[in-house]
């Protein structure tokens, strides 16, 4: 998708047809995470002003690393409330990732100091007391959901950076725990860390070997 077609999305739909009955705290919620060999999957709950506009707000994954911490720090501040969620490796190779996912959402919806009247979902179905709309590829089509998206994917980058710090032969600073090349070729090399989640296919292996 181009940069036009993009920018050509009406982003705020849903929120429009929202508050056009009535709702006035409308949150966006999102997952970074689901593919990565290590570390926790991240989620962002995000309550933004009514009529919120922002220029080159869209999905977290269409935009560059520096764009993303600028609109992350635009967004902090602006926000009517954010609510962080975390689970961690250990949880998610117990209940496996789309549980997990699922659990991250709703410990970010209940750490918003502000309780939601309606919550945008991208993509997942939520079982939670406040109405929800799952929306298919709704970090780009939610301007709610694209601020979820960038807060949960910089709070994710900066927790593999401290990881790639602690653990420099893996390159978490550039693969983010995915399974790139070079990650794996790390793993065959010096093994796994207690961050690594065990449920996962290279790991799997690596252990079963």
């Amino acid at each position: 998708m181009t940069k036009k077609e993009i920018e050509s999305i009406d982003n705020y739909k849903y929120e429009r047809e929202l508050i056009a009955s009535g709702v006035k705290l409308i949150a966006g919620v999102d997952e970074v995470g689901r593919g990565p060999l290590v570390g926790p999957v991240v989620t962002a709950c995000v309550i933004l002003p009514l009529n919120y506009k922002l220029d080159g707000l869209t999905d977290s994954k269409k935009i560059s690393e520096k764009k993303r911490e600028e609109l992350f720090d635009i967004i902090e501040r602006d926000a009517l409330a954010i609510g962080i969620g975390i689970v961690k490796e250990k949880e998610i190779d117990k209940i496996n990732i789309y549980q997990a996912t699922k659990l991250a959402m709703k410990k970010a919806i209940d750490n918003c100091s502000i309780k939601p009247e309606h919550v945008l979902i991208d993509a997942m179905k939520l079982d939670i007391d406040i109405p929800t709309t799952s929306i298919i590829k709704g970090d780009l089509l939610s301007l709610s959901i694209s601020a979820a998206s960038i807060i949960a994917k910089v709070t994710r980058d900066k927790m593999m950076y401290k990881l790639d710090k602690k653990y420099p032969m893996y390159n978490f600073k550039n693969n983010k725990g995915y399974p790139t090349k070079d990650h794996l070729e790390a793993i065959k090399k010096f093994g796994i860390i207690k961050e690594h989640r065990k449920s996962y296919g290279p790991v799997k292996k690596y252990l079963n070997k």
